[in-house]
C-alpha cells in the first residue's frame, strides 16, 4: 500500500466520519443540539475539502495510486451515507431519498467493478451529470447537519432544495451510466 500525501488525507477522511455522526450522541451538558450541529457540519465540511484537496494533490504530484483510486470513493460513499443516516434519525431527511442516493451508490460502484473485471470501466467513467449530483450533496449535506439560520438564511430550506436537487441528479445519473453499459451487460449475459 503506497503511502503519500493524499492517501493520508483520504484516511483522515475516514477517520472523520465516525465524529459527524458521534457528535450527535454526545450527553447533553457536553454540547447542546445547535453545538453538536456546528460541530458535524464543521467536522463534515473538512472532510469534504480533503476529498477534493486529496485528487488535486494526488494528479498535480504525480501521486495517483491503484490504492487510492480503490480508497477515495469508498471515503466518499461511506461519508455521505453515514451523514444521511444521522440526518434520517435526527428526521432531518427523507429515508426514501436517503434511500436513493446510497443505493445508487451501491449498484454504480457494482457496475464499475463489474465494467472494471470485463475491461470496460471506461465506459461508466465519472460523468459531468455525477460531478454536479456530487456538489449537490456536498451542499445539501452540510446545510441538512447545521438546521440553523445563518445570516438570516434558513440552511435547512436550502439544504433540502439541493437534497432533492442531488436526488433527482443520482437517478439521472444511474440511468446514464446503465444505459452506457446495457450494450456489454446484454452481450455478456448473451454469453452465460
Amino acid at each position: 500500500m503506497p503511502f503519500n500525501i493524499p492517501i493520508l488525507l483520504t484516511w483522515l477522511r475516514v477517520a472523520l466520519i465516525p465524529l459527524v455522526v458521534g457528535v450527535f450522541y454526545l450527553p447533553d451538558h457536553w454540547l447542546t443540539r445547535p453545538e453538536q450541529n456546528l460541530a458535524a457540519t464543521l467536522i463534515f465540511i473538512i472532510a469534504a475539502v480533503t476529498d477534493w484537496f486529496d485528487g488535486f494533490l494526488a494528479r498535480r504530484w504525480n501521486e495517483t495510486s491503484a490504492f487510492g483510486a480503490f480508497l477515495d470513493p469508498v471515503a466518499d460513499k461511506l461519508m455521505v451515507a453515514g451523514a444521511l443516516l444521522v440526518l434520517i434519525q435526527l428526521d432531518r431527511v427523507n429515508a426514501i431519498i436517503a434511500f436513493v442516493i446510497i443505493g445508487r451508490e451501491i449498484t454504480i460502484s457494482a457496475l464499475r467493478e463489474w465494467m472494471a473485471e470485463i475491461g470496460a470501466r471506461k465506459s461508466v467513467a465519472v460523468s459531468s451529470i455525477g460531478k454536479v449530483k456530487t456538489a449537490a450533496q456536498m451542499a445539501a449535506i452540510p446545510m441538512l447537519l447545521f438546521h440553523e439560520h445563518l445570516f438570516g438564511i434558513d440552511m435547512y430550506y436550502w439544504g433540502q432544495v439541493f437534497l432533492w436537487i442531488a436526488g433527482l441528479l443520482t437517478v439521472w445519473s444511474m440511468f446514464y451510466y446503465l444505459r452506457r453499459a446495457w450494450p456489454l451487460i446484454k452481450e455478456k449475459s448473451g454469453n452465460m
